[in-house]
């Protein structure tokens, strides 16, 4: 048989004299169906997958050792941790979560008692307490046994940042003291000295803890730490052993690897939105100090950088002089310092984070210490796990102040062996700066400045 030409054109003339017969609206909608799917897919939405549930959420993995007494007697008593995690329909997609959080997040509404904390380096940290009411003393009446919580903010956020409110206001509310260490050079404070936190940068974190328990001798303390905070508290508990008077601990969606991250992040497209848009908070942050930032790194280079990696090249290994930004991510990544954890740590995570991959979660590490429990969930997305249908809650949140609540009331939180020799001063680690209020909308005021015990020992 010949292949006729004619008869082909034909053809093909009589497939678009058919396609044309049909109504346009017919192609607006096998578009909207492709661009449904290409969207459904490219966000990694599971609405349909919850769908068939009937919503009922997926139960909470837990990778711990075998004789571990935290899992036992601490997180096996933890109701909501053997729940199950039910994500919001509408926010059926691990991006969805994440933007949601950052751009609306529905934080409850309070104020902070800042205090301002001068470093032995000369550095200035803001350390915003919550209180519940006007009065500024409602925090630092409470009994000198009340235990305190010390939260530990994410890459360039403060305690103004949507997740660390939730984790603020609802700590508090059931009665405890809570803190936000915010980094250097965030929460509106300006970088007194030429040294700069990073992603492993745990002096502040040491110097902080040992404040706080040397001003509250009596009162049991926690720390919560977040994204970077979480690697660097996982850090800085490895770094200290037994040697640190933290009772317990929750290190929430850490990144553990920072080398497999950056290489995730770097990975595909969507992630490549988180990467910039991280990489914009940094160069936010370097526009707020630009004259350090100008001395000490290459402003250039901070300005036109496209990723993380680019930045930390120009910006973050200098200041912290390291020969390479991998030798940055090596040397400050947590992974290495989790067999170290001497104290009770509950480690979250979601297996579908677009930030912080599973790939990077230690869990044989994690296995192998009898301190540490790691639950991983499904869903959940980074630093969000909204649940209900109005997403007025992050249950990781609920999820971490019980394990708290449960371990407070064991016999298992961990007590500070004998300090032949203290890490860092605490002499004068407070200058005399008056506390100050800040509010909702962001305005400061200053309180009466009011006097440690220690200072007031000092002026009789």
């Amino acid at each position: 048989m010949e292949f006729d030409p004619a008869s082909s054109s034909n053809g093909y003339w009589f497939i678009l004299k058919g396609l044309s017969l049909l109504p346009i609206w017919h192609y607006f909608l096998i578009l909207a169906t492709l661009l449904i799917c290409f969207l459904y897919n490219f966000l990694e939405i599971h609405f349909f997958e919850d769908l068939f549930t009937g919503f009922s959420g997926s139960a909470v993995d837990f990778t711990y050792n075998s004789s571990s007494e935290i899992y036992n007697a601490v997180v096996s008593k933890c109701r909501i941790l053997h729940g199950r995690y039910s994500v919001t329909p509408w926010l059926s997609s691990p991006h969805l979560q994440t933007v949601f959080l950052n751009f609306f997040g529905r934080p409850p509404v309070f104020n902070y008692k800042r205090q301002l904390f001068t470093t032995s380096d000369g550095g200035t940290l803001a350390l915003d307490w919550v209180t519940n009411s006007d009065d500024s003393s409602s925090v630092v009446n409470k009994d000198e046994s009340t235990p305190i919580a010390i939260l530990i903010p994410g890459l360039t956020s403060d305690s103004s940042a949507p997740y660390l409110k939730h984790l603020a206001y609802h700590t508090a509310k059931r009665g405890w003291k809570v803190v936000v260490s915010n980094h250097r050079g965030l929460g509106g404070v300006p970088i007194t000295s030429d040294i700069f936190y990073n992603s492993g940068w745990t002096e502040d974190t040491r110097t902080v803890v040992n404040y706080v328990h040397k001003e509250n001798p009596k009162a049991p303390l926690f720390i919560v730490g977040n994204s970077v905070g979480a690697n660097i508290l996982v850090k800085y508990l490895g770094e200290e052993g037994e040697n640190t008077p933290v009772a317990g601990a929750v290190a929430v969606c850490s990144p553990w690897d920072l080398l497999i991250t950056d290489r995730f992040i770097t990975r595909a497209p969507v992630q490549k939105f988180y990467d910039k848009a991280l990489t914009g908070g940094l160069q936010d942050y370097a526009k707020l100090h630009q004259p350090l930032f100008s001395r000490l790194g290459n402003w250039e280079g901070i300005m036109k950088a496209l990723s993380i990696r680019d930045f930390d090249d120009h910006a973050t290994r200098l200041f912290a002089k390291y020969e390479t930004v991998d030798t940055y991510y090596r040397r400050c990544s947590s992974t290495p310092y989790v067999k170290s954890v001497s104290i009770p740590l509950l480690c979250i995570s979601a297996l579908d984070d677009p930030v912080c991959t599973k790939e990077a979660i230690p869990w044989d590490e994690c296995r192998l210490n009898k301190n540490i429990v790691l639950a991983t969930v499904k869903h959940g997305g980074h630093l969000a796990f909204f649940e209900g249908i109005t997403a007025s809650s992050l249950w990781w949140v609920r999820a971490a102040n019980e394990f708290l609540d449960v371990l407070h009331s064991s016999h298992y939180m961990h007590q500070q062996k004998k300090i032949s020799k203290p890490n860092a001063p605490l002499d004068s680690s407070i200058d005399q700066s008056p506390y100050i209020n800040v509010t909702e909308d962001g305005l400061v005021a200053g309180l009466n400045n009011e006097p440690t015990t220690e200072n007031q020992k000092k002026n009789k």
